[in-house]
C-alpha cells in the first residue's frame, strides 16, 4: 500500500482488480477546500487511458511490477519467444502484447519485460534502435539532404521515411516511440 503523496510516473497501481500505471500526476491544493491528485492512467492489459482524480493521501494499492531483462530470440507463429537472461527460462509473449514493439526487434536483441505475479505486462524498447535499411529505391542525380524524403524497408519488415540520399544497406538509428530516422550510423 501507498499513499498518492508517493505516486511516480511509470507506478503500477491494482485498482479495482485491474493494472493501471501512471503516466501523469499533478497534486493540486487549491485556495479553498482539501487538496486531491489528478492522475492520467493507462491500462497494462487493454491500453485505454483515463484520468482519475484521489483525494490527497488516500492509500492506493501497488502492485508488484518486475522488470527483467530478457534476449528476443525469435517470431513463432503467434507468438515471440523471449529468454530470461539470468536463469535462460524461455517465455513465449503473444503478438498482441508485444504490439508495436515487433517493428524493432531483432533477433538475439537485449529488452526489458515487465512481469507481474508471473504473467507479462508488456516489452520495453530502448528509446532509439539501430537497423539497416533492407529494401529502397535509389536516389537521382541532384537529390539533397535537405530535401524530401523517400519510404525505406528495414531488416526487421518495418517501412519508415528517410532522406532522398540513403541507400540500401546504410545503417540508420530509428526512435522506437514514433518510428522517426534519427540519422545515420557510422
Amino acid at each position: 500500500m501507498a499513499t498518492t503523496n508517493d505516486l511516480k510516473n511509470g507506478l503500477v497501481l491494482n485498482l479495482d482488480n485491474q493494472l493501471w500505471q501512471v503516466l501523469e500526476f499533478q497534486h493540486v491544493k487549491p485556495g479553498k477546500g482539501p487538496a486531491f491528485v489528478r492522475t492520467k492512467l493507462k491500462s497494462v492489459t487493454s491500453g485505454k487511458i483515463i484520468d482519475k482524480t484521489f483525494n490527497a493521501g488516500t492509500k492506493v494499492e501497488t502492485a508488484n511490477v518486475d522488470r527483467r531483462d530478457m534476449q528476443y530470440l525469435y517470431h513463432d507463429g503467434t507468438d515471440y519467444v523471449f529468454m530470461d537472461s539470468e536463469d535462460y527460462d524461455q517465455v513465449n509473449i503473444s503478438a498482441a502484447l508485444v504490439g508495436d514493439a515487433a517493428n524493432y526487434m531483432l533477433e538475439n536483441q537485449q529488452l526489458q519485460v515487465s512481469f507481474h505475479e508471473g504473467t507479462p505486462l508488456s516489452v520495453e524498447l530502448p528509446p532509439s534502435v539501430e537497423l539497416t535499411i533492407a529494401q529502397t529505391d535509389p536516389g537521382l542525380q541532384g537529390d539533397r539532404s535537405t530535401g524530401g524524403s523517400k519510404p525505406a524497408t528495414l531488416e526487421t519488415g518495418y517501412e519508415i521515411q528517410v532522406p532522398l540520399f540513403l541507400e540500401e544497406g546504410t545503417k540508420v538509428k530509428v526512435d522506437t516511440r514514433s518510428g522517426d530516422y534519427l540519422g545515420r550510423v557510422k
